[in-house]
C-alpha cells in the first residue's frame, strides 16, 4: 500500500501525542518526524519531501502561516489550531483542511482521507505525463514502457506483467499497479486481469483477445469494455 509520509510541526506535547496516536491508526499514513518549531522543520525539509504536514499556527520563532508562505512547493498541509479566525487565510494558502482543536478521530480521518485522495490524483497526473514506470523485479527496479504492456495478471502476492518483449514478476497487488497506470490506457476487466485498451484486437461479452492471447472478462466488468468500444 502506498503511504503518505507526514510530519508534525507542533509545540504542545499533548497535541503531538494525540496526532501521533491518530496517525498510527491510519494504515496509509507514515509519521517521519515531529518538530516543536518551524525552524527545525525547515532544516528537515531541505533534505526530505514529505507528502503531508500537520501544522500548528501558534509556534515559537516563526508562526505557522508565515512558515507556510516560505515554502516554494509545499506538500499537502492540514492546519491544527485552537483559533478559528485563521481558517480563511489557511484556505487562501491552499491548505488541505483546517482542524480546530480539540478534534475527534473521525474529523481527523476525514481530513487525511481528503489529503490521500489529492495525493492519488497527483500520482495519476504524473503517470499520465510520462510513458513508463519502474517496478521491483527480484532485487532490481526495471523500467516498463506503458506502450509495451499487453496485460497484467494477479498471482496471489505477485503480479505478472506481460509485455510485447518479455514477462516480469513483481511482488505487489493489482490494486497497487492499477494506481500507477494511466487510467485512460488501462482497465481492469476481471478481478485478476488489467489490460491495455490499445492492445485489444477483438472482444466478446466473455473475453478479449490481444496479441493472440485470450483474457476472460469478469461478470462485473463487462460494462467496462462496452463503455469504451461500443
Amino acid at each position: 500500500m502506498y503511504k503518505l509520509n507526514c510530519i508534525i510541526i507542533e509545540d504542545e506535547p499533548l497535541a503531538v501525542k494525540i496526532l501521533t496516536d491518530y496517525i498510527s491508526q491510519v494504515p496509509f499514513l507514515a509519521l517521519r518526524g515531529s518538530f516543536k518549531d518551524a525552524i527545525l522543520a525547515t532544516e528537515y525539509l531541505h533534505e526530505h519531501s514529505p507528502d503531508l504536514i500537520f501544522l500548528d499556527i501558534h509556534l515559537p520563532k516563526l508562526k505557522g502561516m508565515e512558515f507556510l508562505k516560505t515554502l516554494n512547493h509545499p506538500p499537502a498541509v492540514i492546519i491544527t489550531t485552537a483559533y478559528h479566525q485563521y481558517a480563511v487565510e489557511g484556505f487562501d494558502l491552499n491548505v488541505c483542511d483546517y482542524l480546530l482543536k480539540p478534534f475527534e478521530f473521525e474529523r481527523f480521518l476525514k481530513a487525511v482521507n481528503k489529503a490521500n485522495a489529492s495525493q492519488k490524483e497527483k500520482i495519476i497526473e504524473k503517470q499520465e505525463q510520462k510513458d513508463f514506470i519502474f517496478v521491483n523485479v527480484q532485487k532490481k527496479k526495471v523500467k516498463v514502457l506503458f506502450a509495451d504492456i499487453l496485460y497484467i495478471e494477479s498471482q496471489r502476492e505477485y503480479i505478472k506483467i506481460v509485455t510485447e518483449k518479455n514477462t516480469l514478476i513483481s511482488k505487489m497487488s493489482t490494486h497497487e499497479i492499477e494506481a500507477l497506470l494511466p487510467a485512460p490506457l488501462f482497465k481492469r476487466i476481471h478481478r485478476s486481469f488489467i489490460v491495455s485498451l490499445n492492445k485489444i484486437d477483438s472482444f466478446t461479452s466473455e473475453l478479449v483477445e490481444l496479441n493472440g492471447i485470450s483474457i476472460p472478462i469478469g461478470r462485473g466488468y463487462r460494462e467496462v469494455i462496452e463503455r469504451f468500444f461500443v
